[in-house]
């Protein structure tokens, strides 16, 4: 079942590439070569179709690949409509090939984890389908008034196609038998042209910047005075106004619910699974749950047609939602986390997520999170080996608290942490700390892990006397292209003077991207830093395109959540960062 996905996704993949040729074909054709204007016909029309295919596909890292899907539909049509219609046709035919394919796989698999991981592989595939075609839809919704910011929402959502697509693959860690190797190759073409489709949209947006628009990627802004005064005072920035001002800082019992959730009976259910089950669904309104203090344990989803619920706790160290799966007892890593977000719009606040597995248990997440414009606030996130999975989508995490030891910060979203308190706990005897693992596979993603204005310290568990035998890293490449940005951050003893550490021998060195901009702290000191050709230094200036405003889009939606936030760098003026 698994591998039949494949076909629709590489229909998806095509189909939107066949849109951009549609779309903005007169971009990308301008800049390889000039065409007639008047409808050719015959060969003179299979040469016009060649010469659009090759130009579309001329800025991919797999051109042949591109040019082979996109010809096969083509044939000699120069309508785009057309070419649509066949595009949907070649999904079909595919589709029926892989799942013939899968069904192979699933009989001949006699392991339990590789079962679970087929399992698992046909829901990410699912996944992947929705938002290449959510894409799409955002394709022919082009805003044109602002290129960049249109750009980057059709790669928001083929990375997460490319993620879904790469974790499935993940999950046959440790399987026995053939299917992880019949998975990889059944993904490839799919992997390939999800790739090629994030390298033409990407290619339009370099030839948006070179525009020089008012609203490309570019533009840059300093916070003003009266938003600095904020940060050193604690408070809320200017532009949230003052009923929202009010909101934020009443208690949660203050707070008008939909539904109350207690374990004492004295709310609506007693599991926040139970009061999920009443939300509506798509909801383009928040549906506010509150959770009284408890230790609530439960496998908390919240599915993807579960749009904007906002989640209120009595407190991240009150009301706090508990699992215990984990890998070493069977579970993959994608489904041990005790609590899964997925509906678009989601926002909790004072909530407390925890995996109690242990260090023993290895992989054991607390919270996954594959939700657009998500945001928690003063949230905690306990674990250890893999706490919190940012798998993919624009994230948010304002005044929150992570504790863990081995890639305790993982996955592939456009993920902000600001304000963030980051507790390194005490591993097991022979092992190291790393802090984050990025998982950003293609040079053309746009993902990254941001930590702005965090604090890395180690957790009253770590005493100072075991730093030095089990020393602590900021991050390491778990995927070949992986970013991670620490910026304006306190870093300290703890922090090993190499600051970042191999995945295995030379893997990725040459091409993640790591960066440190105006830390400070006594772990924050660079000069003994490795020298992997991945670890960059920026300016000031660079760094500022990887902040709220420029990296989320933050203004366009974070006010709104009524959560307060940084939307650009601290002025370098500012010496202290006050949490």
């Amino acid at each position: 079942m698994a591998v039949n996905k494949k076909g629709a996704l590489i229909g998806g993949s095509v189909i939107l590439l066949v849109a951009i040729v549609a779309a903005v074909g007169v971009v990308v054709t301008h800049n390889s070569f000039t065409t007639k204007s008047a409808t050719p016909s015959g060969s003179t029309n299979l040469q016009s179709t060649s010469r659009s295919v090759q130009a579309i596909c001329e800025p991919t890292d797999y051109p042949d690949i591109c040019e082979s899907a996109l010809s096969k539909v083509a044939k000699n049509t120069t309508d785009p409509k057309e070419l649509i219609k066949l595009s949907f046709q070649v999904a079909t035919d595919h589709l029926r090939q892989a799942f013939q394919h899968s069904k192979l796989l699933s009989t001949a698999a006699r392991d339990p984890r590789t079962k679970e991981a087929l399992n698992t592989c046909r829901e990410l595939m699912e996944y992947a389908i929705e938002d290449i075609k959510t894409s799409f839809k955002k394709l022919g919704g082009f805003n044109t008034s602002e290129p960049a910011k249109a750009v980057d929402e059709l790669k928001l959502w083929l990375d997460s196609a490319a993620t879904y697509q790469e974790t499935c693959l993940d999950g046959f860690e440790n399987t026995t038998g053939d299917a992880a190797a019949g998975m990889r190759k059944a993904l490839n073409s799919s992997m390939a042209l999800t790739d090629n489709a994030l390298a033409i949209v990407g290619h339009l947006a370099k030839f948006v910047d070179g525009l020089k628009l008012p609203d490309v990627l570019g533009r840059r802004r300093l916070l003003s005075d009266e938003e600095v005064e904020a940060v050193k005072q604690k408070d809320f920035p200017a532009w949230v106004s003052a009923d929202r001002r009010k909101l934020l800082s009443i208690p949660p019992s203050g707070i008008k619910p939909d539904v109350v959730v207690a374990l004492d009976g004295s709310g609506d259910f007693s599991s926040i699974n139970s009061a999920l089950g009443v939300a509506p669904i798509k909801s383009l309104t928040p549906f506010v749950i509150y959770v009284k203090t408890g230790v609530y344990k439960e496998k908390v989803m919240v599915y993807r047609n579960q749009t904007n619920i906002i989640i209120v706790g009595d407190g991240a160290t009150q009301t706090r939602v508990t699992g215990s799966l984990n890998f070493i007892d069977g579970v993959g890593t994608f489904k041990t986390a005790s609590f899964v977000v997925m509906g678009e719009g989601f926002i909790a606040r004072d909530m407390g997520f925890e995996n109690t597995a242990g260090a023993a248990k290895h992989q054991a997440v607390a919270l996954l999170v594959q939700a657009d414009r998500s945001v928690f606030y003063r949230c905690q996130m306990d674990a250890y080996q893999d706490t919190l999975y940012v798998h993919t989508l624009r994230q948010f995490y304002r005044d929150c608290t992570i504790s863990g030891t081995i890639d305790f910060i993982f996955g592939d979203a456009k993920a902000i942490f600001q304000n963030c308190q980051i507790f390194v706990r005490k591993p097991l005897e022979n092992q190291q700390n790393i802090v984050t693992a990025q998982g950003r596979k293609s040079r053309q993603s746009a993902t990254a892990i941001i930590l702005h204005n965090c604090t890395i310290t180690a957790d009253p568990s770590f005493p100072p006397a075991l730093h030095a035998k089990n020393p602590t890293y900021l991050g390491r490449p778990w995927k070949e292209f992986s970013r991670t940005f620490v910026i304006q951050s306190f870093l300290d003893t703890l922090v090993h003077p190499n600051g970042w550490l191999p995945w295995l021998g030379d893997f990725g060195l040459r091409t993640c991207f790591y960066t440190e901009v105006e830390n400070r702290g006594p772990g924050a000191d660079k000069s003994l830093r490795v020298k992997w050709k991945g670890v960059k230094n920026i300016s000031y200036a660079h760094a500022q395109k990887f902040t709220v405003e420029h990296f989320l889009w933050g203004n366009d939606w974070l006010p709104s959540t009524q959560v307060p936030y940084i939307p650009v760098l601290l002025p370098q003026s500012l010496p202290e960062r006050i949490h």
